[in-house]
């Protein structure tokens, strides 16, 4: 039996994950690193509440895991600066990652953006690839880099600005056919559902689903 260690389940996609992974038979213990108590209550969860700027540090447990599932995660908006922003997409990623391998994870599942590319001119899109890179370069067994393009969901948060940008997106979503469907707005349930099929399958090496592969493999 496996255990699951997710980190970013109060948000979109994660706790979508986290549902997901209660619910499967295959993980007898589903582990969060949560910054607050999450409102849930099940026999196979165990929410350890820690401060992520802390990961590594000395003094502070860690928990093994077999898979690890990383939705974390913020805007430019929420962050306030680049180097707020860095800081949760990029170091705490890659602290949880480089914690988890010396703790015994076999696979490491990343929720990272469409356009990721370490070499881009827009920042986001930059910091995404850096961090894409740093997590393919650590020896897992399996590395699996999920790329959705908008994600659709109710979120805790207010964004209007987004929320007409997605309604634009879904409208258009019919001319979007062949290698642009990758660009059309993406369930995070569907995002959630691939990352736990894809784990069950565990695919060796580096592997990166982007949104249109994100779709078929939550159905395969």
């Amino acid at each position: 039996m496996k255990t699951a260690l997710i980190a970013g389940a109060a948000g979109l996609v994660g706790s979508q994950c986290l549902a997901r992974l209660l619910g499967d038979p295959g993980y007898e213990r589903v582990v969060a690193l949560v910054r607050r108590p999450l409102p849930h209550t099940d026999a196979k969860l165990d929410q350890r509440v820690i401060e992520f700027d802390r990961l590594g540090a000395a003094g502070v447990e860690f928990p093994s895991a077999t898979d690890v599932f990383c939705c974390l995660g913020t805007t430019m908006k929420q962050a306030g600066s680049e180097a707020a922003f860095r800081q949760v997409d990029f170091t705490y990623v890659v602290a949880l990652a480089a914690q988890s391998l010396d703790h015994g994870a076999r696979q490491f599942l990343l929720v990272s953006s469409l356009g990721a590319n370490p070499g881009s001119k827009f920042f986001y899109n930059r910091v995404k690839g850096e961090t894409e890179a740093a997590i393919a370069a650590l020896p897992f067994e399996a590395r699996q880099i999920f790329r959705p393009s908008i994600l659709l969901g109710e979120r805790a948060e207010n964004r209007p600005g987004e929320r007409a940008g997605i309604v634009a997106m879904k409208r258009a979503s019919f001319l979007l056919v062949g290698p642009l469907r990758k660009y059309r707005p993406i369930e995070a349930a569907t995002v959630a559902e691939a990352m736990v099929r894809v784990a069950r399958k565990a695919p060796r090496g580096v592997n990166i689903y982007e949104s249109n592969d994100i779709e078929r493999a939550a159905r395969d």
